[in-house]
């Protein structure tokens, strides 16, 4: 994936989405099939100086929804027990939190929050929508918990990346 400029547009979208005016965008990291946002990239320092580790932020309300819910069911559990017996699994996951912090190191550097990424990487599953939003900022295969979160939205009929919810 791509990231693309930000446009007065998308920032009145994301300031509907959100509730508030965005921070720190410094482009689209995925959009709906519509065109809108979906996933914000988002600099690793905001303007008034505070450090922001996470660089790929959920927006879509459908997405963000169905990521609370699956943590309400707790699948989050789920993933943590699967990720704690399968090594294969893990090392997948250590990975993704290396492209991660690759990838938010390509906007500069905070000592704040090195090594830091999001989501519980490298070694639990916290935030649903901090990896899924690595997942459809990248592509599949980078980031398997994100993988698997996009999965089960899909299962469930949440949200799926391939419609619009707008």
């Amino acid at each position: 994936m791509t990231d693309t400029p930000v446009t007065p547009a998308d920032l009145e979208a994301l300031t509907e989405q959100l509730g508030r005016i965005p921070r720190g965008v410094v482009a689209i990291a995925a959009r709906c099939v519509c065109g809108r946002p979906a996933v914000v990239r988002t600099a690793p320092r905001l303007d008034d100086g505070t450090p922001f580790p996470t660089s790929y932020y959920l927006t879509h309300p459908a997405a963000v929804k169905g990521c609370s819910t699956l943590e309400a069911e707790h699948l989050m559990e789920e993933l943590n027990a699967e990720l704690a017996q399968d090594a294969e699994l893990a090392a997948a996951y250590a990975r993704a939190h290396e492209d991660y912090l690759a990838r938010r190191a390509e906007l500069g550097q905070v000592p704040e929050i090195e090594g830091i990424s999001a989501g519980g990487m490298p070694t639990r599953v916290k935030c649903l929508h901090a990896v899924l939003g690595h997942t459809l900022a990248t592509a599949p295969g980078i980031n398997p918990m994100g993988d698997r979160t996009l999965m089960a939205l899909r299962a469930r009929g949440l949200w799926d990346e391939a419609r619009c919810h707008c």
